[in-house]
């Protein structure tokens, strides 16, 4: 698996006040913005080409792209302020070949995050985690370790809940290209379609995409201020100290 996608075409809206004029992915819990400490995490992981799907304030991803040629390219949603995220996604279809990890700009995770994912035998697959009671949880029902259905509203889906949706997926150019034509469909109504809650649930329903599980996975996604709190409160710290740890361990 050497490519990945990041979504980050998102303006962010719920974060007014603390992102200024930068897009989500260049808020900083540490010494750097946390879509590049992302981008290091994927290169440890063997990714050796990022593509950046941008929209709202995407000089500073095409500015990023500059800094890191050969590693790191972009590609505009033009339509980002009317769109959801699988058109984001749709908007690489050029852009992609071959299978890929799919991430969003606004997260924040622990390396092994990667390494659970790219070590599961499927071509296809969604990350999840424990029980994170970070608010706006995304709840993921499974059967068979598949994807069954997603929603924010645990009570909407049936008994097979098995854990909560990350926002990092592995997907193959065969699941890619049902879900852009699933997505193609959709379109004809309206942009605003979501990659993980739409299109991969429908995808779901025509072939199996695994859900692998990491009950006790660190990790947070900024969607507003509390998710911003406690990212710099608790998840970063501790993802940090995980990290580090992991370093120390001696060479098997």
């Amino acid at each position: 698996m050497k490519s990945a996608v990041i979504l980050a075409a998102g303006r962010g809206t719920r974060l007014a006040g603390h992102v200024g004029d930068f897009p989500k992915g260049f808020l900083r819990l540490g010494e750097r913005p946390i879509i590049e400490e992302s981008i290091d995490r994927l290169v440890q992981a063997g990714v050796r080409d990022v593509l950046v799907v941008t929209g709202h304030c995407a000089a500073h991803y095409d500015d990023l792209a500059a800094r890191r040629p050969g590693l790191v390219r972009t590609v505009h949603n033009p339509r980002f302020a009317e769109s959801g995220s699988m058109y984001s996604l749709y908007c690489a279809r050029a852009a992609v070949s071959g299978p890929f990890l799919l991430l969003e700009s606004d997260l924040v995770y622990e390396p092994r995050a990667l390494t659970h994912l790219l070590e599961h035998p499927a071509a296809d697959a969604i990350l999840l985690s424990g029980p994170t009671r970070a608010g706006d949880e995304v709840y993921v029902e499974c059967r068979d370790g598949n994807l069954v259905d997603m929603s924010k509203d645990r009570a909407a889906l049936g008994p097979g809940v098995a854990g909560e949706l990350v926002g990092i997926s592995k997907i193959s150019a065969a699941l890619y290209a049902r879900m852009c034509g699933i997505a193609e469909r959709a379109f004809a109504t309206s942009l605003r379609y979501d990659y993980e809650t739409d299109c991969l649930v429908a995808a779901g329903r025509e072939q199996p995409i695994a859900c692998p599980v990491v009950p006790d996975l660190v990790w947070g996604e900024i969607d507003d201020p509390s998710h911003l709190a406690r990212a710099r409160d608790t998840v970063y710290p501790e993802v940090r100290r995980r990290t580090e740890a992991a370093l120390r361990q001696p060479a098997l």
